[in-house]
């Protein structure tokens, strides 16, 4: 599928779902499907982790939460780089996908209810052979969940980046960035960040100094970057300051 018909197709399902996203009650059913208790299963030590530490400090309702897979996991004092945030959660577990992001937004994200959700996710998806119409409707599920139970939560989508051991996979990287930025310009309240470009160099090609050595997750200039481009995102709409000044980017 090009990118305009994947474009069509996202904004035909964004239709089809934008009511949907408004009122969808909490999916407690999803918790006893297959799919549900493969992936719980597959991922219980992770999330045990997640439940110990919030009996020892459940965060704060109203924070930012960040959700996905390692390259979220990963990040090194995550909190630290965004200090004007009084609560700063990290669940990200590595390996995990879109899909998994979408069966878990109950456990992962509702259970903390932040006033802000960034999600991560979908470029092992792309790895799995998944299409870019699937990871799309995966975060539209994810998306439908955490809208239905937390209707005033602010949801960013943070796009695929362009790792360099998966450089065959960057046409389905696009198409997929092109589906999910286009499905969330007709939900409200929501945001794409475009992390994709600025990890380019001026050859088109993924910029080396941002991989580790496995040319999948990054270097500590790989989320420099990162925090350059999303800090203006998580100001509330309407106190950011322009972009251009708050990355300071090239």
């Amino acid at each position: 599928m090009n990118t305009v018909r994947l474009v069509l197709s996202s904004l035909a399902l964004a239709t089809a779902l934008a009511s949907h996203a408004q009122t969808a009650p909490a999916d407690a059913a999803q918790q006893a499907t297959p799919a549900y208790v493969a992936a719980k299963t597959r991922w219980q030590k992770e999330l045990s982790a997640f439940d110990a530490a919030d009996r020892e400090r459940l965060p704060s309702p109203g924070g930012v939460l960040f959700v996905g897979s390692s390259t979220i996991r990963m990040w090194p004092h995550i909190a630290q780089d965004f200090p004007q945030q009084p609560v700063v959660i990290n669940r990200g577990f590595g390996g995990s996908t879109m899909e998994d992001a979408s069966l878990f937004a109950q456990d992962l994200v509702v259970r903390y209810k932040p006033r802000l959700v960034l999600v991560y996710a979908g470029d092992n998806d792309l790895a799995e052979n998944r299409t870019p119409m699937q990871v799309l409707e995966s975060f539209a599920r994810f998306a439908n969940t955490v809208r239905g139970e937390l209707p005033d939560t602010r949801i960013a989508y943070i796009s695929i980046k362009p790792s360099p051991s998966r450089v065959k996979l960057m046409a389905q990287m696009r198409e997929t960035n092109d589906a999910i930025a286009a499905y969330l310009r007709r939900m409200p309240n929501t945001e794409f960040i475009d992390v994709y470009t600025p990890m380019l160099g001026a050859d088109g090609r993924p910029r080396p100094e941002l991989f580790r050595a496995d040319q999948l997750h990054m270097t500590d200039e790989g989320y420099r970057l990162w925090q350059s481009v999303i800090a203006s995102h998580l100001a509330e709409p309407g106190t950011r300051v322009d972009a251009s000044v708050a990355q300071g980017l090239r």
